[in-house]
Order: structure tokens, then sequence, then C-alpha cells
């Protein structure tokens, strides 16, 4: 097996492979034929620095075509592919770059200065530092593609250290083969169609739904290098005609908060993951578009395991069904998976033995009778306050269902009766001001729509929320505030 044979040289060369809106304002078109052509030449280049099957190539590239030709170019020679986020700064890179040793970076010039700044491009000494843009990179002799097998590592991608510090997760060529599971049931794009994963690169769902798993599917991809613009986004979704759209759900809530949302004829899915999504928000997206937004969950470690099927009608704030094959019970209230039936599980964590045995995911879960699935929380977010189990985003989903409020978290904070409390982080929209009397509103606004005893006591506004470079809101890190 070999993802650049198997899947890009296979592809018709004049098919559209990439969609490229650059920050600039320039819109480019780049076929399969280009997209061999380019990824080939740069694993030429690779090869001739020195890099061998087995090594580890990181990238410092935004949502730009060169990034994927770097990933194409890693899976043709069999090196290991590193993708990491711009917003990065120089600690996080160097802690990246002391773990997996990386025989070669591969960088945007927009990010020289923070590279630099881990000590890289300097002496000499260390790995080869490929700067974009350099024409003389995708010039030369094409490297040939190596014969793979499934159990060949092909990726690593870094947990979003919700809590703690994140682990280097390594993936074997076999993740993106397993991608065909979730492309046909969950993203689902028509073939010849186009998908919008807006993810950035560095978060694992970027290096499986950007282009890896429309590809699989005979599908094309979107790029857009600009920063988060709700309106630009609708627009772009009606200018390029996109057929299926992936989002973060924080995305989507500020989509709806902020913006005027429109018909949008041309869509013909809406898919998210990460975190549940707020029945209100659910309601505004499908009153404007006519669709629902599926579902879905998966892991860093696992890849995608659970979603609302394509065919199927999603239930409000329910992550979906097990994808098909994939068998996952509850123990106490967890999510536990068999890993030998979901093709996209992870080889290990780097400096660890593999996995053995069951994997408990450590998010809380419940299942109704119809085997749907439904997200509470990770084990260490649910608040247990005088007897009572807690699950933040319940919370956070009446919270976000108020005019005045743009974003929640829900957090666990310590009380001397009760255990804990619930401590409620809250961002406001433009047009209301912070206050006492705003914060019994929402209050009361939360024990109306929910259990009175899960309201939240103790109400803080800030400006912004700590999130991971996925997009997460990092609890771990409210908690300690």
């Amino acid at each position: 097996m070999n993802f650049s044979v198997d899947i890009v040289e296979a592809a018709p060369a004049e098919r559209v492979a990439l969609i490229e809106l650059a920050r600039s304002g320039d819109r480019r078109v780049w076929s399969f034929g280009e997209v061999s052509q380019r990824s080939a030449a740069l694993a030429g280049t690779l090869s001739r620095l020195g890099v061998k099957r087995g090594d580890v190539v990181m990238t410092l590239i935004g949502n730009r075509p060169e990034w994927i030709f770097a990933m194409v170019a890693c899976f043709r020679i069999g090196a290991i592919v590193l993708p990491c986020s711009e917003q990065l700064r120089a600690k996080d890179l160097r802690a990246r770059i002391d773990v997996v040793a990386p025989s070669a970076v591969i960088a945007d010039e927009r990010n020289r200065a923070e590279l630099e700044a881990t000590g890289l491009g300097g002496s000499g000494e260390g790995p080869a530092v490929l700067l974009i843009p350099d024409e003389s990179l995708f010039t030369g002799p094409p490297a040939p593609a190596v014969q793979l097998t499934p159990l060949d590592p092909a990726l690593i991608t870094f947990t979003s250290g919700t809590s703690g510090e994140p682990k280097a997760v390594l993936h074997a060529q076999r993740y993106l083969a397993g991608q065909r599971l979730q492309a046909e049931h969950w993203l689902a794009p028509p073939a010849g169609g186009l998908v919008w994963c807006t993810a950035a690169s560095g978060w694992s769902k970027s290096a499986r739904n950007v282009f890896i798993a429309p590809w699989i599917r005979g599908a094309s991809a979107l790029l857009h290098d600009a920063r988060f613009d709700p309106q630009e986004r609708l627009q772009i979704l009606a200018d390029e005609r996109v057929d299926v759209l992936c989002m973060a759900p924080t995305e989507y809530r500020i989509i709806a908060k902020r913006a005027t949302l429109m018909p949008l004829p041309d869509l013909k899915g809406l898919v998210a993951a990460g975190e549940a999504l707020n029945p209100e928000i659910l309601r505004t997206w499908r009153e404007a578009t006519g669709l629902a937004i599926r579902d879905g969950y998966g892991q860093t470690e696992t890849g995608q395991i659970t979603a609302t099927p394509n065919d199927s009608e999603p239930r409000p704030g329910s992550m979906g069904l097990p994808l098909p094959g994939v068998h996952v019970e509850i123990r106490d209230g967890e999510l536990v998976i068999d890993p030998s039936t979901v093709p996209t599980f992870f080889l290990r964590y780097l400096g660890e033995e593999p996995p053995t045995g069951l994997w408990q995911t450590g998010d809380r879960v419940r299942q109704d009778e119809d085997g749907y699935l439904f997200f509470e929380g990770r084990s260490d977010d649910v608040i247990i306050s005088a007897g009572y189990r807690i699950g933040p985003f319940e919370v956070e989903s009446a919270l976000v269902a108020h005019p005045a409020v743009a974003e929640a978290a829900a957090i666990s904070a310590p009380d001397p009766e009760r255990g804990a409390i619930v401590r409620a982080v809250v961002v406001l929209r433009e047009g209301y001001a912070p206050g006492e009397t705003l914060a019994r509103e929402l209050q009361d606004h939360v024990k109306a729509m929910t259990a009175p005893y899960k309201y939240p006591r103790v109400i803080d506004f800030v400006a912004d929320l700590p999130k991971t470079s996925s997009g997460k809101v990092q609890r771990a890190l409210l908690r300690g505030q």
C-alpha cells in the first residue's frame, strides 16, 4: 500500500484535487496530476537531504497546498509526518522537536521567527529546514514510491492537552486506508463533490478530513488560508458551491450567533466532531439550510469511531452510533472500545509500549434504547455536587441558548457544604454587559432549562475561553484559575 500511488496517482490526472483560497485573496485550482508531480518532486528533495523511510518530517504550514504536498511526499517515501499548527509557540514546537527528533522541517516563511526561536535553522546543526515558498523544492527528480504495510508508521499527531501535557500519538499506514469507513458512512461526499473541512493543519481531524477522506471518496478539497470570519465563511460556502462542510462545534456556534445565516442550496451535508453541539445551534442551522448537523466522535488515538449515519435523522445531542464493525461498551458510565475492531487505532504513544486490552476513552457517555450514544463529558470534567453527578455539557447548552451568551464552559469549584458547585465561565455577545443582574438572569435561565440543581452558583464573565489548537475548551486551565 502507498497513499501517493493508490489514491493520488490513481485518480484521473485532470480531476480537481484542491481549490486553494490564499490569504492574499488569490484562487487557484490544483489537479491530481499537479499534486502527484509536486509531492513526488518534494519527496525527491527530502530523499536527497537524507530523509529515509521511518524518519520524521515536521511541517509548520497553514492550510495551504504545500502542507498537503508535504504530507503526500512523506507517505510516498515512508517517512513519518508530524503536522504542527501555526498557533504553536516556540516552547511548544521545541517540546515536539525534542520528542520526535525530526530529520527535516518544512515551514512557511511566515513562521521563520517562531521556528528560529526554538534554536533551529541557525547553526546548521539538527534537522534540515526547508522554507516555502521555494519553487526549487518542487522541481527536482521525483522519488520512487516505496511498498508499505498496514503497520508501517505514517503519521504523528499530538493529543490536544485538554488535561495534562500533550502526548505524541503514532499512527500506522492503516490509519490512511481506514478513513474509508467514516468517509462512506459519515462525511459521505458525492463523487466529484467538494468538501471543506475547516480544521487547521496540526489537528488530527485536519489530517484525515481535509483531504484524505475526501480523496478516498473521489471528492475534491477546499483549502482556505485565512483567519476565521463568520460571515466570510458563509459567503465562501455559497461562492464555491461546497457540498459537505465539516467544522468544529465552536465554529458552528459562533456563526449561528454572530453571522446572518442564509440558504445554501448546494450544501448536501453538515458534520461536526470534537464536542457535542447544543440543541439551540442545531435548530438555527437547520432552519437556515434545511440540513441537520450530523455529529460524530473520535479521539486522536482512535480516529473516528461513532457517527450519525448520512442516511439517518440525527438525534439532538447524540454523537451517533458506532461505525459499522466497531465494537464499543459502556462500563461504569465510561466509553470503552475494542481496538481490534477500529481500523484507525493508533500504534502507540512515542516512548511507550503499545496499548493492550480494551481502550478506555476517559469519556463519559450514556446510550438510549436504540443504541445512540450521548456525550456527557470527560471523566475528570464531571461535577459531583451534593451527591449529584453533573456533566458540563447540559449546563453549557442551557447557557448558550440564552441570547446574551456567545460561549460558555461549566467546571467544578470547591464548596465547603456541597463538596463542589457548578461554576460557569461565560463569554458575552456584543451589546451585553457583565454584572450581577445578568448573572442572576442566566442562573434562572439554566434552572428553567434543566434540573435546578445543575445551575451555576458562580458565574464569571471573560473575554475569551482558553482553547487548544483544535478549538476545544481547556477546562483544566479554567479549574486552575
